[in-house]
């Protein structure tokens, strides 16, 4: 008996092209979200043009969410994220053999979407670079780097806590009786959300992979605080991912049902 093929069926992405996707989204992620931080947030009205703020730095961070989780997660499931890649392994909704593949992606598509940023700094007025590099870079910090002057402890917690809720979120979201449709906009939303409650306190993070593209052109105080930025959204990813089952499991199965 031969075998007949589906002319319907979508076919399946290989890990490449998932790892394209994840690349090109978490390139416009760092692209659209620090790139708004740099070139709009510092502006002085009546000097530099319209200053959009922490607003619309949160604004720009979730609609970057919006837009590639919509165009390129059918493709990779729409990361664009380390913690977020580690997070669903240990929930159980994404393959632990991928995680490198997406990891390497991500850290790729991130670095690439901060050095566009920085060579189109460079062509900028004079002075422009050097204090947008003295400022930063949009790196995440904590003390002397902290937007609103917060330490250690403060940014230690607001990101595993953040993290660990944006994981709860995706993961509610995409679960099986979630309203279809709306995932990538919930997701987006509770970006923007977490970046409002948190760019004060350390610029916001809940993304290693964001933090190491920004990091790398902030100068050698962001660098020597980047270890933050790694290890505490990893570990808020871990909290939602390895507790969302016992905590949520039954109510989503029930739900589903």
């Amino acid at each position: 008996m031969s075998e007949t093929t589906n002319p319907t069926a979508k076919p399946t992405p290989t890990l490449l092209s998932r790892m394209l996707a994840e690349a090109v989204g978490t390139l416009i992620l760092v692209f659209g979200g620090v790139g708004t931080a740099i070139f709009a947030a510092g502006f002085k009205a009546g000097v530099g043009g319209f200053n959009v703020g922490f607003l619309g730095v949160a604004l720009a961070f979730g609609l970057t969410v919006v837009v590639g989780a919509y165009s390129l997660g059918p493709i990779s499931g729409g990361h664009f994220n380390t913690a977020v890649t580690l997070g669903l392994a240990a929930a159980g909704r994404f393959p632990w053999r991928d995680v490198l593949g997406y990891v390497i992606a991500q850290l790729i598509g991130a670095v690439i979407g901060s050095s566009l940023l920085f060579w189109i700094a460079s062509g900028g007025p004079t002075g422009f670079l050097a204090k947008t590099v003295a400022s930063g870079f949009g790196s995440n910090g904590y003390g002397a780097h902290s937007p609103g002057g917060f330490g250690l402890g403060s940014a230690i917690l607001i990101e595993i806590i953040l993290t660990a809720v944006f994981l709860y979120v995706i993961i509610g979201v995409t679960s099986q009786g979630a309203a279809p449709g709306f995932a990538a906009l919930a997701i987006g939303l509770t970006l923007t959300l977490i970046h409002l409650i948190s760019i004060p306190v350390d610029n916001t993070s809940v993304n290693p992979a964001r933090s190491i593209a920004a990091a790398i052109y902030g100068g050698p105080g962001n660098l020597a605080q980047l270890w933050v930025f790694i290890l505490f959204p990893i570990v808020g990813g871990f909290l939602a991912g390895f507790t969302f089952k016992p905590l949520f499991g039954g109510l989503i199965k029930q739900a589903a049902a």
